[in-house]
């Protein structure tokens, strides 16, 4: 189960998921709001819902064990999802992802703005004066800041991008996750013990070039779950999938045994 965070789609694994597949089943999706997922007006966009939308696609698939890859935002309803279904987690692969209060964690320049409370008030209004050219600046400026190579950004960024020129668009999950962020992240911090004694094979995989989720999350990460891998690849940056997806891929396949029950 590939997972995208935001503010992107399942394009992120376009480079990736050929590696994979086969040997393995592949399984992506947009999560709801994003994509081509549909985008109701109204719905509250929030990663508890978002645990909701990985369980129904499982259920939906008739899935047995999964191997849940997460990424940016897809961390938390991952994790929240193999904690509540440990027995049916066959591994847990973190890349560039957080969870709950960590000492290096950062925001990116874009979500801390829309994110921070006060900010946004301001933040939000400003884009909508200028339109879509304010924000789709600020965007191509962000997550081209996510992708090391020139080619793959120019390839990407747009792939990712037309969500939110599309009709409807994607950025009102984009606006509502924004504010579910920071008290979502402080609830998961009371998570902790729980991930402490999670017993599956887990593996983080992280680009050591990402400045905001970076290699300090990573190891905080690796303490938390006692017994997880802990994997960081140099030069790669917050997209480590399309940075280095042949290596992303090994790692994956590579994951010890799933066969064994949660203890």
């Amino acid at each position: 189960m590939l997972m995208h965070g935001f503010p992107d789609n399942v394009h992120l694994y376009d480079r990736l998921s050929p590696y994979l597949s086969p040997p393995r089943r592949v399984v992506l999706f947009d999560f709801l709001g994003w994509g081509s997922s549909d985008k109701p007006s109204g719905y509250p966009y929030t990663t508890d819902n978002q645990v909701g939308d990985l369980d129904a696609v499982i259920t939906q698939l008739g899935l047995g064990q999964v191997v849940l890859v997460a990424h940016d935002a897809s961390g938390p309803p991952a994790i929240d999802w193999a904690l509540a279904y440990p027995e049916r987690v066959a591994g847990l692969v973190l890349l560039n992802t957080y969870y709950c209060e960590m000492p290096t964690l950062r925001r990116p320049e874009a979500i801390w703005l829309f994110s921070t409370p006060v900010i946004r008030s301001v933040a939000r209004p400003v884009s909508r004066m200028f339109g879509n050219w304010l924000f789709r600046r600020m965007y191509w400026w962000q997550v081209g800041s996510f992708i090391r190579d020139a080619d793959v950004r120019r390839e990407f960024v747009p792939l990712l991008y037309q969500q939110f020129d599309a009709t409807p668009s994607a950025r009102h999950a984009f606006f509502r996750l924004n504010e579910d962020l920071l008290p979502m992240v402080r609830s998961r911090t009371q998570m902790i013990p729980k991930l402490k004694e999670f017993r599956r094979p887990v593996r983080i995989i992280f680009g050591d070039a990402d400045p905001s989720l970076n290699s300090g999350v990573a190891r905080t990460f690796h303490e938390f779950l006692p017994g997880s891998e802990l994997f960081l690849i140099p030069g790669a940056r917050h997209f480590v999938q399309l940075d280095e997806p042949e290596q992303v891929a090994r790692l994956i396949l590579a994951m010890p045994s799933q066969g064994s029950k949660q203890s």
